[in-house]
């Protein structure tokens, strides 16, 4: 079955379509006139929102093959943040120890999702879904510093490689919002040809993004610097997790319902291999050292792990649970996930995929976001750094 979807994704791809474009933003919705965060700076060993990163290297991923910190977060305390949906809490916890620290309480109805570090690296947001708002926990206290109004139902959060923008996946009205990211006001609205946006990465020079689209099977092309989409492809099945190839010439996108990684080629929009990791294959992250990419399978409670080079499925280790969104330690040498269908955490060893630690924690964790971490910015989601 699973073939047969495939090759119909394939022969169903559209190319380079002319789509409208998306409500221009009239006006601001209220209570979006939030000031920008006290102290928010670019980082100092990073691009000036200026630059084209991203443009002239041949791994994208370089800046976080050193387990070495970017001078803007010096000092910040090392914590893994854990975002529990159904009672509406952050646990934030002691990597060296195990242990929680510190309960972040959101109310029931807020419903966090992720925890998203910004751009500059100097502020986290929470992406509450339920509550349109993002809370800003300031990572050198480790504490709940103020609440951004009128983000609505913010799913996920990312920001344009250059700095300039922020990007709310809007995955209740099926949008993108283009956003200042330092007053939040509204720049452009750009609904999606499809159902369920969900998670996204951008190309290697930031001029456009691949969005999946985890109810139709969809995964969305936008021109990033015309806020527009471009073109689409059917994959078929439950698309989640995007993930550029450290050489910039492919997607890997997981897909909860072919249980396994679709490549996208993002010129031809067509899918060039498929890889079948497990049952529900949903979160990604990159080793350390780039080379390789570590795959969640959320029903089969497995991790698959990727070599980049071959585009060759190289180990499956066999975890338990439900793994959902996936970190990697700033060491390189431990995975944290989150256990979306349970109570607990579960921290991996890089080198064998043998279980070091579960920590329980609140019902429903999800995004999880262990900060601070190499690279020079962050794109936003859980934590994806250049």
């Amino acid at each position: 079955m699973a073939v047969l979807v495939l090759a119909l994704a394939v022969a169903l791809a559209v190319r380079f379509v002319d789509w409208p474009d998306g409500d221009e933003a009239a006006a601001v919705p209220r209570h979006t006139r939030a000031s920008a965060p006290p102290g928010s700076t670019v980082p100092s060993s990073g691009p000036t929102p200026s630059t084209s990163p991203g443009a002239g290297p041949t791994n994208v991923y370089a800046a976080i093959a050193s387990p070495t910190l970017s001078p803007a977060v010096q000092g910040d305390p090392e914590f893994v943040y854990v975002p529990n949906g159904i009672p509406g809490t952050i646990e934030v916890i002691d990597p060296s120890t195990y242990r929680i620290v510190r309960r972040i309480s959101l109310g029931y109805r807020s419903f966090p999702e992720h925890v998203t570090p910004s751009w500059d690296l100097r502020w986290l947001y929470v992406d509450t879904s339920s509550a349109s708002e993002l809370a800003v926990i300031d990572p050198r206290t480790g504490k709940l510093a103020r609440i951004v109004h009128g983000v609505e139902h913010p799913y996920n959060l990312y920001f344009t490689p250059d700095g300039s923008t922020a990007i709310d996946v809007a995955e209740y009205y099926n949008r993108l919002d283009f956003m200042d990211p330092h007053t939040w006001k509204l720049i452009k609205r750009v609904p999606m040809p499809c159902r369920g946006p969900d998670h996204l990465d951008f190309s290697a020079d930031g001029s456009y993004l691949l969005i999946s689209c985890e109810f139709d099977g969809r995964v969305i092309k936008v021109n990033v610097r015309r806020m527009r989409v471009v073109g689409l492809i059917l994959v078929g099945g439950l698309p989640v997790d995007v993930k550029l190839s450290p050489d910039g010439k492919v997607f890997y996108v997981g897909n909860q319902g072919l249980g396994g990684v679709s490549i996208v080629d993002p010129n031809t929009l067509k899918v060039v291999k498929f890889l079948k990791t497990g049952r529900g294959a949903h979160g990604m992250a990159i080793s350390r050292d780039t080379t390789k990419l570590y795959v969640t399978n959320r029903l089969a409670g497995t991790i698959s792990v990727i070599d980049f080079a071959t585009r060759k499925i190289v180990d499956t280790w066999h975890v338990g649970g439900s793994p959902d969104m996936v970190q990697v330690s700033p060491d390189g040498s431990q995975l944290w996930e989150s256990n979306r269908y349970g109570t607990t955490v579960t921290v991996v060893s890089t080198a064998d995929g043998h279980i070091i630690k579960q920590i329980e924690v609140g019902r429903d964790p999800h995004g999880l976001a262990y900060f601070p971490q190499p690279g020079r910015y962050s794109l936003g989601h859980n934590g994806v750094y250049r």
